[in-house]
């Protein structure tokens, strides 16, 4: 494991003390806005105490886990099929690689499947992706200016060489390397409860364009297609059975900076990097509608910050998300 020591941040110091919180500001939440009403998420009570509830999704919890936020790099390519243990997680996000494909960082914290991959390496856009969550980053390496950053970061990484890690005789190399969850998992301390990631409600998008599907394109070579299941939206286009593949009840795509790493893959490709912090268009896909927004993070340990075109707070109904950071000037979503 290559460790390194965490910068200060403004965390609660009793993850119940925050679940509990949380809780309390979900179910006091009655007021409108234009993207929600009640839902049958509401925040439950049990002899008058609040319900915990997760950080990565906003829906209640029967206890506070026990083990830190476990973010693993997957291979989002034809050659990852299929992929493992998305069903499992409890929020992905999407990000832009070299060559125009794109990788995966699902993020595990109240399951650990026994079987996740394939486990591929880590960018400079990871900082900002894992850092808000004050979690581990499991990844099959990186580049040295990447494991630099990484670590200037303070983010603690697993790899190939640490409990659970494995090789797949099934696979074919440099896809083949898998994890189990539950062993990596074990020995390692929860600290500190991660802030809520994204503006969690408990309340359903009200009003918004009616969608039937839509599309989301990073580059010409890269476009990731959303059709409507039961409790959400599933890929139609993914590495993997949609039977096992990552139900999300929202899709959150946000319009992000992308720029030059300063390194070229094996490959001799120039490698983007995603700049998680600033502003931009944000559109929420949630209970067949879209609600168009904006979207700020201050800093890269920051979390998400979302508002209506009117400026009002934009509340994400709990549940499990997927985050599609889109390129901006060069992504495109199309609906329908």
């Amino acid at each position: 494991m290559i460790t390194a020591t965490k910068p200060g941040r403004t965390r609660l110091r009793a993850s119940i003390a925050l679940f509990a919180g949380l809780a309390l500001l979900l179910g006091g939440c009655s007021g409108g806005d234009d993207s929600s009403s009640p839902d049958d998420t509401s925040q439950e009570r049990d002899g008058g105490s609040a319900t915990a509830v997760s950080p990565l999704t906003g829906l209640p919890a029967k206890h506070a886990p026990d083990k830190p936020v476990m973010v693993v790099k997957v291979d989002n390519t034809s050659s990852a099929r299929p992929q493992a243990g998305l069903d499992g997680a409890d929020l992905v996000v999407e990000e832009l690689v070299e060559g125009g494909m794109t990788r995966l960082a699902a993020f595990f914290y109240s399951e650990h499947p026994k079987d996740v991959g394939p486990v591929r390496s880590m960018r400079d856009s990871d900082v900002g992706i894992v850092s808000p969550t004050g979690g581990k980053l499991l990844a099959s390496g990186g580049a040295p200016g990447t494991t630099d950053r990484i670590d200037e970061a303070g983010i603690d990484v697993l790899t190939e060489g640490d409990a659970g890690f494995s090789r797949d005789g099934s696979r074919t190399a440099p896809y083949n390397l898998m994890v189990n969850l539950a062993d990596a998992a074990d020995g390692l301390e929860a600290g500190d409860a991660p802030d809520p990631y994204l503006p969690f409600d408990d309340k359903a998008v009200k009003r918004g364009k009616a969608v039937d599907s839509f599309s989301v394109s990073f580059s010409g070579s890269s476009t990731t297609s959303w059709d409507p299941t039961k409790g959400g939206w599933v890929r139609a286009n993914g590495p993997v059975s949609p039977n096992d593949d990552f139900v999300a009840k929202n899709v959150l795509v946000l319009n992000v900076e992308v720029g030059d790493a300063g390194y070229l893959d094996p490959g001799g490709n120039p490698v983007p990097e995603t700049k998680f912090v600033g502003d931009g268009k944000a559109q929420l896909f949630s209970g067949g509608k879209v609600v168009t927004g904006t979207w700020s993070k201050d800093d890269l340990d920051s979390n998400i910050d979302l508002q209506t075109r009117k400026g009002d707070p934009l509340k994400v109904p709990a549940g499990e998300t997927f985050i599609e950071l889109v390129p901006r000037g060069a992504g495109s979503v199309r609906i329908g």
